[in-house]
C-alpha cells in the first residue's frame, strides 16, 4: 500500500473518524478578534469565539499558516497531499505552494501536490476522503493528482448563513449587493463559483425557507447523487443540520451523508447558525 500523508489547513472540518486517522495532519490558521489571537486547533472554543466576535465592532481576521508550518509535516517517508481552503478566500494555498517549492529545492525527489479546494470546510474534507479512497486502492501519485483534481472540479458548495456580518465586514461579499434586507429577515442562499469565490444563488424570507430553497437547488443541480457523498457542516446548530440532512435525503438518493461542527476558520465565515453543504 502506498505511504502517504494528507496535510490540510484547519478549515478542513473533520468528522471524528477522520480526526483519528493517522494519515491526516491539520495545520492551524490563527484567528484574530481585535487584539486577541486564537489558534484554530483542538483548543479552539467555538462558543467563546462566537461571543467575542458578536461583541466586537470589527471584523474577525485570519492569518494563514507560514510555509514552515506546512513543511514541518513533510519529513515523512511517503507522498504528501496538501488540501487548502479556496485561494480566493485566504493566503493558505499560496503559503502551501511556497512550502512545496522550498522543500523541493532541498528534496527534489519528493512527491508533493497542493490542492486548492476552491471552497472550504466539508469540501476540503471530501477531497481528503477522495485521496484516502484512491491511495487505499493503490493508485499512483499521478493518478491521485489527476482524479482528485477532476473530483474537486465536480464539487458543488451551497450555504445559508444566519448572519452575513463577517462576510460583509471583511469584504468577501464585494460584487454582491449589500443586504439591506436584514430587517425583512431575508436570508440569501449562497454558493461557490468554479473559481472559488462566493456568489448569491437565491433568497427567501426566514431561515427555514432559505434552507428549503437550498435543498431545492441541490436537487436541481446534483449529478449522479447515488455515487456522491454530501457533507454538511453547521456552526453551533446540530438540529438545523439534521433538518437539512433529512430534507435532502427525502428527495435525493446520496450514497452517504455526514455532519460536522465547524472548527475555527469555518466558524468565522459561517457565523452562529450557518449551514454549509458540499457534494
Amino acid at each position: 500500500m502506498m505511504s502517504y500523508r494528507i496535510v490540510g489547513d484547519s478549515c478542513t472540518d473533520l468528522p471524528k473518524s477522520l480526526r483519528e486517522n493517522s494519515h491526516i495532519k491539520l495545520v492551524p490558521l490563527t484567528l484574530i478578534v481585535d487584539d486577541v489571537s486564537i489558534i484554530d486547533d483542538e483548543t479552539f472554543n467555538q462558543q467563546s469565539f462566537i461571543n467575542r466576535v458578536k461583541a466586537s465592532p470589527h471584523s474577525p481576521k485570519s492569518a494563514c499558516p507560514s510555509p514552515e508550518d506546512y513543511m514541518k509535516h513533510f519529513d515523512f517517508e511517503g507522498d504528501i497531499f496538501l488540501v487548502t481552503l479556496s485561494s480566493q478566500l485566504s493566503g493558505s494555498y499560496n503559503s502551501a505552494e511556497l512550502a512545496k517549492k522550498l522543500y523541493l529545492e532541498e528534496h527534489p525527489d519528493k512527491k508533493i501536490e497542493v490542492f486548492d479546494s476552491r471552497s472550504a470546510s466539508v469540501a476540503q474534507t471530501l477531497i481528503a476522503m477522495k485521496i484516502i479512497e484512491l491511495a487505499d486502492a493503490n493508485s499512483t501519485f499521478e493518478e491521485i493528482v489527476s482524479k482528485v483534481n477532476a473530483f474537486r472540479d465536480g464539487l458543488k458548495t451551497k450555504f445559508v448563513l444566519e448572519s452575513l456580518d463577517t462576510l460583509r465586514k471583511n469584504g468577501r461579499l464585494s460584487g454582491l449587493q449589500a443586504f439591506i434586507a436584514s430587517a425583512l429577515n431575508i436570508k440569501p442562499v449562497m454558493g461557490a463559483t468554479p473559481e472559488g469565490t462566493i456568489c448569491k444563488l437565491d433568497q427567501a424570507r426566514g431561515i427555514v425557507k432559505a434552507l428549503l430553497q437550498m435543498v431545492k437547488i441541490i436537487e436541481q443541480d446534483v449529478v449522479k447523487p447515488q455515487e456522491r457523498i454530501i457533507g454538511i457542516s453547521h456552526c453551533n446548530n446540530y438540529e438545523r443540520a439534521l433538518f437539512v440532512k433529512d430534507e435532502i435525503l427525502k428527495r435525493i438518493p446520496f450514497k452517504d451523508c455526514f455532519i460536522v461542527d465547524t472548527a475555527g476558520v469555518s466558524t468565522m465565515y459561517a457565523n452562529d447558525g450557518g449551514i454549509i453543504t458540499v457534494y
